[in-house]
Formats: structure tokens, sequence, C-alpha cells
């Protein structure tokens, strides 16, 4: 949610400031625009000397919204900044999107997070005349600036800083100041990019990696300058920082369709392939176990954890929940899951006997930063399952492991979450081999994950089947998925992906409640998405699936189990290929995702950016 990108050098601005905004648009948005200053005669000092325009151009809606608007993309500007805004307050509104700007249209701002305290703000820069025009809490640094700029807008900005209470990264420049844009990070990531004589700043080093790979990630209080021809770093004491530039090592990765309608639909069919990234170079055959590097440094200290907590939001809680399953059944750990937002109202006992693993696809996601915080402040060790390399949670986990999935720019998550499952597998394996697992085990495990990116090529083959199945399915407003152990987080993140990209009411159970309350709901019009694996759950399942027939519901069947009962009892059976149990729900979930693709397809919904949804959720 909400991207920042800021440029400072010799080439044109705005094109780079819109070609990073679009690199920036899997994160979900609702609004976009960019500030630029109109290059001209400076005086001294690098102060402007002919009244330059502050040129702001802002739109509700799409990136290419922007672009329609033909206003202000001719300047000739070679410093600036830009925004995507995925709305907190205020409603999505040309007004209310960024920058936001000062009563004398002078400074711009754009920022990421919340301002918690800017009602108390807004009030007193109002008191001393300041006039707003939206609704956001972003408008009142821009005044807060303002009230203490004099000549140094860097003083400024660290003053303005010292008032704000919660999570932004921040981005300003002055009208009256040449090339110079200030970067301020607190919560919310920011990355600075080093270029070849310029300076580039974003929210995600996705943004920067078409102009340079020399990336520093600024730590919490923090501000960057970036001038034409150098940069500084400071705290927020105004002391200069000597901070470390890393080479982003990144695969190449395309980013463009393929071919394909949908990012979503192209990210499901690169499973096989992100599925055999995350296995990369992370397999000893010949001992039957894992080897993950990034877990190195730590590994004396996991051997001797006894607990291990989960935390994680959305589909990376489903993910959290079948790893329970996972690390149950290959290690003696003690094993909970919590959704990172609870975490912190959990009275736990952490201490140095306990992991915390934090999974995340963005590794900027709000909620989860701020339980691995609390978590390392009570002494736990911290680890972390992230694709998005030199992220927040990062820096702050002591060790962890790259999903090396490639960006994902769908909103719904789909390869990320197939890849976290393998990688907690890899990770209960290395644990549950200095444990109870035995060499026979850990070699038929890793086998089975050897044969699982052609068992997912297997189902993508089908894909026009799960199509049409879609769209019998379509019509109805309403879906129960239930499943039982291992399959049960697979039924809620089952029913996630339908409600998320198609807007249809869907839920996720463990089948065992059925009798609890939700087959209260089942008539003709109201199927199930069964998940029935040939495992110790079927007979129960089958009997689930019995009692929603006799009342008149429709059953759609997810299974690998060559049983007539199951054929007899489904309207419709999506088959898939058989692995061992704790890697079925890998293969389970690839045609759900489909089912729900095609779904939202057919409904014509915005599959890749779904309403009021956003990739990387920075405020909590």
């Amino acid at each position: 949610m909400c991207g920042i990108i800021c440029y400072c050098g010799k080439k044109q601005a705005i094109p780079i400031l819109i070609n990073g905004l679009k690199r920036l648009e899997y994160r979900g948005y609702d609004s976009a625009g960019f500030a630029v200053v109109e290059n001209g005669a400076i005086g001294k000092n690098g102060r402007n000397n002919k009244n330059r325009r502050n040129i702001v151009v802002k739109a509700k809606g799409r990136v290419d919204h922007l672009e329609k608007k033909k206003i202000g993309l001719d300047v000739d500007a070679t410093f600036g900044i830009a925004h995507t805004r995925w709305a907190t307050h205020g409603k999505p509104s040309q007004v209310n999107a960024h920058p936001q700007t000062d009563c004398a249209n002078k400074i711009s701002v754009v920022h990421n997070g919340i301002i918690e305290n800017y009602l108390e703000l807004k009030e007193e820069l109002m008191a001393k005349g300041h006039v707003f025009k939206s609704e956001t809490d972003t408008e009142v640094i821009a005044h807060l600036v303002e009230e203490y700029f004099e000549d140094d807008l860097e003083i400024a900005v660290l003053k303005a800083v010292e008032r704000l209470s919660g999570t932004f990264g921040i981005a300003v420049i002055h009208a009256d100041i040449d090339h110079q844009v200030i970067i301020v990070k607190r919560g919310s990531p920011m990355v600075v990019g080093i270029g070849d004589k310029e300076y580039l700043a974003a929210s995600d080093s996705n943004a920067l990696t078409p102009y340079t790979k020399k990336m520093i990630y600024l730590s919490d209080d923090e501000i960057a300058v970036l001038n034409s021809d150098e940069y500084h770093i400071k705290n927020l004491r105004n002391e200069t920082l000597e901070k470390k530039i890393e080479i982003l090592e990144t695969r190449d990765y395309k980013v463009d369709k393929r071919g394909f309608e949908h990012y979503m639909l192209k990210e499901i069919f690169e499973q096989p392939v992100s599925i055999e990234n995350a296995m990369r170079g992370r397999i000893i055959e010949s001992e039957g176990v894992s080897k993950l590097g990034g877990l190195e440094p730590v590994l004396d200290r996991l051997k001797n954890t006894r607990q291990l907590i989960i935390v994680s939001c959305g589909t990376s809680y489903y993910a959290g929940l079948l790893g329970r399953y996972i690390f149950e059944h290959l290690t003696e750990l003690n094993i909970e899951v919590e959704l990172a937002s609870e975490f912190r109202y959990r009275r736990l006992k952490l201490d140095e006997d306990v992991a915390v693993l934090a999974l995340s696809q963005s590794g900027e996601t709000a909620d989860t930063l701020a339980a691995i915080k609390e978590a390392k402040r009570k002494g736990a060790l911290v680890l972390g399952i992230v694709n998005a390399v030199g992220t927040a949670i990062t820096q702050i986990t002591d060790a962890g492991v790259y999903n090396h999935a490639g960006p994902e720019i769908g909103v719904a998550s789909t390869k990320i979450y197939t890849s976290q499952l393998v990688i907690q597998t890899l990770m209960a394996l290395l644990i549950g081999r200095y444990q109870g697992v035995s060499f026979i085990e850990g070699s038929e495990i890793i086998n089975a994950l050897i044969r699982l990116p052609d068992q997912v090529r297997e189902i993508l083959k089908n894909a026009d089947q799960i199509k049409e199945i879609a769209h019998k399915y379509s019509r109805y407003k309403n879906f129960l998925y239930i499943g039982r152990l291992f399959n049960y987080p697979t039924a809620m993140e089952g029913a996630l992906k339908l409600k998320e990209i198609s807007y249809i009411h869907a839920e996720g159970y463990a089948a065992g409640e059925m009798k609890h309350g939700p087959i209260s709901l089942i008539d003709r019009n109201f199927p199930t998405v069964a998940i029935v694996p040939d495992d110790l759950t079927l007979d129960k399942m089958i009997s689930n699936m019995q009692e929603i027939k006799a009342r008149n519901g429709k059953i759609l069947s997810v299974t690998n189990a060559n049983v007539p009962q199951v054929e007899k009892i489904s309207n419709d059976i999506i088959v898939v290929p058989r692995t061992i149990p704790i890697l079925q729900p890998i293969l389970n979930i690839i045609p759900l995702q489909l089912f729900a693709y095609y779904i939202a397809k057919e409904k014509g919904r915005d599959i890749d950016k779904p309403r009021n949804l956003a990739k990387s959720v920075t405020v909590e």
C-alpha cells in the first residue's frame, strides 16, 4: 500500500518518476501524483531567483490516468517526488492524492504511513493561519515544514519530524531549493539508490532497479539528503552516518505479463519454477536433509529452541497455520500460530528458548514488523521467510530464508503462498533431522518435494477443465470451503482467494465444525468446495459431504482419492496428483487459485488490483 519514488540528477525526472510509479502499482493504490520543480536560473546557495514553478500533477485512479492528463508531463525538471496512495485519511480523490503542499505551494510532500497526532498538529497550524485543502494527515507535514522553514530545508524537516508521532516514510522538496530531496524513515521502508551522478529513493527497491543496483536501506529515524552531485545520511540528532552500500543481487525476473491476460494468472503458472527456486541449492539428497544457508548463523540456537511461534497476516497467516501442522509432524517443537496484529496483545513468555518466525511476502507488513520487534525486545530468536530482498523485516530478524520467487505483482498472493509452504517444510526437515526424523523419512520428504514442480505442471495442463467448472459456479453468491487436518488451512486460503478477487462471499471452515453452525447455511444455492485427500481424514470428509448432499447442497470436490463414493456424492470433481500428506495442500491449492481466477474473470473484476486491497500493508 502506498508507494514512493524520488529522483535527483541530470536526467528528465518525470519519465523516471512515472516509470517508478508503474513498478510500484502492485502495492495497491487508488490515486497517484508527482511534484517536480521546473528548471531555471539559480542564485546563491542554490536558491532560486526566478520564482520557478513547483509543478504538482495528481489524479484519482491509476497511473495511466495521470499520464492521460498530459498536464506538466513536458516540464523541464531534473528532480522530483511521486506517490501512489491507498486511502487512509480522506476518501480517494484528486485533492487527497499525494503530493500534498503548503500554503505557498512551495513545499511538496509524499508520505507512507500514519501520522497519529495529525489532528492536534492541524489545529495548532490552523490557529497560526495555515489553510488546509485536503482531508489527509500528510498535509500536516507540508505545513509543519513550512512553519519551520527559513533558509535550510534539511533543518526544517528535522524540526518537523520531531513533532510527528506514528510511522512514516517521507520525501520532501522545496521549489526554492535546487536539486534537493529530503527522505525520512520511521517504521515505513525507504531505500536510497546510488546511480551514476544521480540519486534516487523509493519505498521499494523494485522501483530503483532499472537505474541502479547500489542500495542503502535506511533504518528508523534516519534522514537522507539527496543532491544532484552528492548525498549524505544523518540521524534525527543531526549526526552524520556512514551507511553501507549494498549491491542488490537480483535474478533477471521479467515483470511483464508474458502473454497472460493478468499477472495473477501468470504467477499461478509460474509456480513450478517458484517451487523449484524455493528448493534450489537447499536439499542434500544423499543425507535426507535440507540446507538453509540463511539459518546457519543461528543453527546452534535453533537446535535448542523449545517453542516456535509463527506470526503473519492474510495469506501468509494461512501458510503459517499449515506450517504448524508441518512443524508438529516433523519436529518436537511446541508450535503456536498468531495473527501478527493480535500478537502484541498476548501475554506470551518469550525468551532465548523461543523462536518467532515471521512470514511476509513484502517484508514490510506493519503488523508483522510490530510483532517481531516485540519478540526481539523480549529476547526471542527472530526468523523470517521473505520474498523481497533488503526490506524492513530482513533488517530486524536474526536470520531467515528468501523465497527467490521473483516479483509477485497480483495483489492476491499465489506463488508466494506455495513457496512459503515449501520453505517451512525445508525448515521443519532441517530441525527434525536433529530430532526424531530418520534418514528414510527425510529422503521420502525430499523425493516428494522434488516431484512437486512436475505435479503442479500436470494440474496446470487441466486449466481449461477448471475454467469450465468455474463458469458453471460463477452465478452463486456464497461458497463454503471445507477441509480437515493439513487441508483446513487450505480451505481458508481457497475461500480467501475467491472473495479477494471475485468479491463473492466465501468462508473456509474446518469440516468438523459443519454441525456447529455452518451447515445451517446450506441449500441448493450455497455450494461447498470440499478438499478430500486420500488420507486419514477421508472417511470423515465423506460423512461431511453426505450431510451437505442431504440438504440439497452442491459439492465441488478437489481430491487425489480414487474412491467411487467421492465421485458419487460430488457434483463436480477436480482430480490432483498424489503426494505425501504434508505436501498435498500445495497441490490442492493450485486448482482453487484457478477456480477463483476464472470466476473473477467471468465477472469482469479487476483481478490484479482488487478494490480496497493492497499488496503491501504498511499501516496497522
